[in-house]
């Protein structure tokens, strides 16, 4: 693996309901104990000269299916987060983007995301990445549709899918790199309609511990193991 190639680095942060569960609190503690554990991660990840991007998943598609009053106290955490992070993206120069849909999420919060992500459009130091309201097959057929809208015939819509990487310029983040590193924690082993056309050949490293208690230490020992990986793209 090529050495001083810089990351794009996505983490699934699983378990904070059963991290909760296991201290006898409400599901919504483990939630606010990924927050603070995030920021840690998220600052280690900024100054490390290996990582340009950090995709983190907030909330997905098939999350709707949770309890209201978990879901809103989930939003209003990540809300908060936004604004007590808002000065220091801006004094950091970390530009924050979004892949997800927008019709879902309170407006506040979305309003919130679209003002920081217009603040920091121009800053190219480090890209925070949330798929929030986000799955991977909802991206693809989002940008199908959009592919297809404005086509004639039939002959313009082959056109379209015949070309290499055909579907890229409609995605939710076009200019993002593919990822080439995920993380997923809490023991599960599986990729959960994540980021699907992106993560075609992305390294994955499953991890047992529960997201709140992963740390900048663990992330290390994947980012180490990754770098020991051979890409062979089918050749």
């Amino acid at each position: 693996m090529e050495k001083s190639k810089k990351l794009h680095l996505a983490i699934i942060p699983d378990g904070n309901r059963r991290w909760a569960k296991s201290k006898m609190m409400m599901p919504w503690k483990g939630h606010e104990k990924a927050v603070k554990n995030f920021k840690s991660i998220l600052s280690w990840c900024e100054q490390n000269k290996k990582i340009s991007i950090l995709t983190i998943w907030c909330f997905s598609t098939e999350n709707w299916k949770r309890d209201k009053k978990e879901k809103d106290i989930l939003f209003n955490i990540l809300l908060e987060y936004l604004h007590e992070e808002r000065s220091t993206f801006i004094e950091k120069k970390i530009r924050l983007m979004h892949s997800g849909r927008k019709d879902r999420i309170p407006k506040n919060l979305i309003n919130l995301i679209d003002n920081i992500s217009n603040e920091t459009k121009d800053n190219n130091k480090f890209i925070l990445h949330l798929a929030l309201d986000y799955g991977g097959k909802d991206e693809i057929c989002r940008a199908v549709k959009k592919a297809t809208s404005k086509v004639i015939n039939l002959e313009e819509i082959q056109n379209i899918f015949t070309k290499d990487d055909c579907l890229k310029p409609y995605l939710d983040q076009p200019s993002l790199p593919d990822i080439d590193l995920i993380s997923r924690t809490s023991g599960e082993i599986r990729t959960s309609n994540f980021f699907l056309w992106q993560s075609t050949y992305a390294e994955w490293i499953f991890t047992e511990i529960l997201f709140p208690d992963f740390t900048k230490v663990n992330l290390k020992k994947c980012i180490k193991e990754y770098f020991t990986r051979k890409k062979r793209f089918g050749s």
